[in-house]
């Protein structure tokens, strides 16, 4: 009976590769953080894991079909842009800058902390499953 590590793993990995784009983004908004008139910026996490967990998706965006060769391509309505917000500022500053450095490394801790998290879930799954393989 073949499993599916997909069904397996469930929207874990998905939710790995969404922790990993946040710290992207996250440590973009830290870098320019004295750049003006940069506007920091955030991923939708809830968004984007119930979008990639949607039954029938599999984790995959839609595909589109073009018609026309004036039609954008799929890369344009790419699912990580899709996914960023602009963060709401607290306090702005006068040259238009967005970034709060300590909300911006509170984020990048708490998404760190859950990104170890996910991983060690992932590897006890994976360990589980080798042991099933190997009967030990």
């Amino acid at each position: 009976m073949p499993i599916s590590l997909d069904a397996y793993l469930g929207v874990h990995a998905q939710a790995l590769a969404l922790q990993g784009k946040r710290t992207e983004v996250l440590a973009t908004n830290l870098a320019n953080a004295d750049t003006p008139n940069y506007k920091a910026r955030d991923v939708d996490f809830r968004a984007a894991l119930a979008a990639a967990a949607a039954p029938g998706t599999a984790g995959a965006p839609l595909a589109l079909s073009t018609t026309d060769a004036k039609h954008l391509g799929a890369e344009a309505s790419g699912t990580g842009a899709a996914q960023l917000k602009y963060r709401v500022p607290l306090a702005p500053s006068l040259d238009g800058n967005t970034v709060d450095v300590q909300l911006e490394q509170a984020a990048f801790a708490e998404n760190s902390v859950r990104y170890q998290a996910t991983l060690t879930f992932l590897s006890q799954r994976f360990k589980g499953l080798l042991t099933a393989i190997t009967g030990q």
